[in-house]
């Protein structure tokens, strides 16, 4: 048991000094231009930047506007609430929606006056450090270490060391997301990271050889991060795994908006819809498209 003490002390020290400067660092957003009439601005998830920003050159050609997005910052913590903020701004002579990784529900909807307009279904990734051996974890295994009913890497064919959970628990009233893993927040393992964005996850994973976290498919791997995902009871994040419905772990993409939009804003967003260039972009990130 003394053993036990002593190999784990060192990591709970490092996740608990990482933890103080998650809480210490200043955030800041980056700063938005005044309103323009030809602009339109899109904010919010992660996800969103990744996938219009592909979309949108031929989008800004197509209708003459220009397109403002707002998501790769994503270390900042832009996600669900920053999306349906930007959203709410929409009024003439500033056209804005938002992104989201969540299901908003009718209730939201309607009190918020949001429209949400489906794009896809995202897997959500498994990772692990890079030096882990571990390439595969049952899915039931997958829970119970977020739980913190598992807590060493040997009780999953890894290396006699203590796991350490990463987790961003944003949007934690709304249904999908990290709650397709374990369902609701006080069932997670308490002496667990918790981060503020996809970014923080990656990072924190890289920073801890025994780490494990989740992000969204659409994220953009740099050769920096110390990262891998893992197979689930030998299921991989595909497209053809999500439409099956035998990888477990995804979240639903969509647009929202607020009020009346203009012509320009909805022939946007159904072009993103249901664009081959959007199907191509989703074949790119194993995202199963929903319209």
């Amino acid at each position: 048991m003394t053993v036990t003490i002593k190999r784990i002390r060192p990591v709970l020290i490092s996740v608990f000094f990482f933890a103080i400067l998650n809480a210490l660092s200043p955030l800041s957003v980056a700063a938005e231009d005044p309103p323009d009439a030809k602009t339109i601005t899109g904010a919010g998830e992660h996800f969103s930047w990744v996938i219009l920003d592909e979309l949108k050159p031929d989008l800004e050609r197509k209708y003459g506007r220009i397109i403002k997005l707002f998501g790769k910052e994503s270390m900042l913590g832009a996600g669900c609430g920053k999306g349906i903020k930007k959203a709410k701004e929409n009024g003439p002579g500033h056209e804005t929606f938002g992104f989201v990784c969540c299901p908003l529900s009718p209730e939201e909807v309607q009190k918020e006056g949001l429209t949400a307009h489906p794009l896809a279904q995202e897997a959500l990734l498994i990772l692990v450090n890079k030096s882990n051996p571990v390439e595969d974890i049952p899915i039931e295994k997958v829970r119970a270490i977020f739980r913190g009913e598992i807590t060493n890497w040997k009780e999953v064919g890894g290396e006699d060391k203590p796991i350490v959970v990463v987790l961003r628990p944003h949007c934690p009233d709304r249904p999908g997301h990290w709650k397709t893993i374990v369902p609701a927040l006080d069932q997670f393992r308490k002496d667990r990271l918790d981060v503020k964005s996809e970014a923080e996850v990656v990072q924190r994973v890289s920073d801890f050889a025994e780490g494990v976290g989740n992000i969204g498919a659409t994220w953009i791997f740099s050769s920096d991060e110390k990262v891998k995902v893992v197979k689930v009871s030998g299921l991989a994040p595909t497209a053809e795994n999500l439409k099956s419905g035998k990888y477990p772990f995804t979240q639903e993409l969509s647009i929202v908006t607020h009020g009346e939009i203009s012509g320009d804003l909805a022939g946007i967003i159904k072009d993103v819809q249901t664009s081959k260039a959007f199907k191509e972009v989703g074949k790119k990130y194993e995202l199963v498209p929903r319209n």
